[in-house]
């Protein structure tokens, strides 16, 4: 980013006192419950309202923030604030993150997915500001593995950590353990290597969850004495899209002592194989389970149909309208039917879903020929229209 960029980007309290103003943020309205917060002394000349309608869950992704702004007032406003989304803006400088969060004491959650945090040095008097964050999302921001690591030193009681999009193929081990992580999501890197993800195992010793889907991971290999010390705690991996191409490596995911969930969708070994074939071989797997675990109980019955429509609100710039969409169609047939809303050509529109319960910031919808099921929509999620630059 140029300095200019840096200097005409907006602050962190110029965005709440916008957003969060009585008039666009009535009380009671949005996530969480909207308090009413009073400065005990706001400085002269200040951006801010004489009181915000702040909810304890602030949303303030795609904003153009990049810097704090007045610290007395973030702390006046933000004390009771539990999460923060900060995704999709434009903070680039550690100081300028950490005077945000170090001014709100409840902080529990952070997203600053997709901020412009590569070649940026994180120092330990800033680390320390996110000591109280027990959920970390990192997504897209090509955060230095050594910030990574100065992070989990930093925060005692670091529960989940999401560092996908960021372009690692190797990463470097720690004296110091993280004893409190549960969940990794490190997907959409490029970790080919075993000897990369071994030390995960020494680094989360309380593992329970690893995702790391789309990493081409070549194989597992470290001996069942190994794999049972290094990953005493795991119960669920996800290797979706992995290279592993051997019996051997499928079969070594049995030396892992609580591992419960596995999940090898699009992994090379099962490519020559016919669906029938893979159906006897999952059986077979299904008889070694049953033969370790024992037979599972009947489960509940369930309405596994799939959903065929979803109520989802439209945005396109002021304009919002409910519109009741087919979930076996494509990206380029939803566009179709939203041309007579938005009063666009499909060719001069950009979609973005956002789902309201995800942390994530909105996900571009750029390919025309993917169905919109398997983005997973839900009654009361949005679709932003955004018109294409001219």
């Amino acid at each position: 980013m140029e300095p200019s960029e840096y200097t005409e980007g907006r602050t962190f309290v110029e965005v709440i006192s916008e957003k969060y103003s009585p008039e666009n943020f009535p009380y009671r309205r949005g996530p969480g419950m909207g308090v009413v917060v009073v400065p005990t002394a706001g400085s002269q000349g200040s951006p801010m309202k004489d009181r915000l309608n702040l909810p304890s869950v602030l949303v303030l992704n795609g904003c153009g923030i990049s810097r704090a702004g007045d610290q007395t007032e973030i702390a006046a406003f933000c004390s009771h604030v539990m999460e923060l989304d900060l995704s999709h803006n434009k903070l680039q400088d550690w100081h300028e993150i950490s005077k945000i969060i170090s001014n709100i004491p409840n902080l529990e959650f952070l997203n600053l997915s997709s901020n412009p945090l590569a070649g940026t040095t994180l120092e330990p008097q800033c680390a320390e500001a996110f000591s109280r964050v027990r959920r970390l999302v990192l997504n897209n921001t090509r955060v230095s593995w050594d910030s990574v690591l100065l992070l989990t030193r930093e925060i005692p009681e670091l529960e989940e950590l999401f560092l996908c999009l960021n372009e690692y193929s190797s990463v470097s081990a720690s004296s110091v353990a993280c004893p409190t992580l549960r969940l990794l999501h490190i997907t959409d890197n490029s970790l080919h290597d075993w000897t990369e993800v071994r030390k995960f195992g020494s680094l989360f010793p309380s593992l329970d969850t690893l995702v790391m889907a789309n990493n081409n991971l070549a194989s597992i290999q470290d001996s069942k004495d190994i794999l049972q010390r290094l990953f005493p705690n795991l119960r669920s991996i996800n290797l979706h899209n992995s290279g592993l191409n051997r019996w051997e490596d499928i079969e070594k995911l049995n030396f892992f002592p609580k591992l419960e969930e596995v999940r090898l969708q699009g992994i090379p070994l099962l490519q020559t194989y016919t669906n029938a074939e893979r159906r006897s071989l999952m059986i077979a797997q299904y008889h070694c389970l049953v033969t370790k675990y024992g037979k599972l109980e009947p489960l509940a019955e369930i309405d596994l149909r799939p959903r065929c429509h979803a109520q989802v609100e439209v945005h396109c710039e002021e304009k919002v309208e409910q519109l009741s969409i087919r979930l076996d169609q494509t990206v380029a047939e939803l566009k179709k039917q939203l041309t007579t809303v938005v009063q666009l050509s499909t060719n001069s529109m950009r979609l973005y879903y956002i789902d309201k319960c995800s942390a994530f910031g909105p996900e571009e919808m750029k390919y025309n020929t993917r169905a919109l099921h398997s983005y997973s929509i839900q009654d009361g999620d949005e679709i932003l229209v955004v018109p294409k630059a001219k």
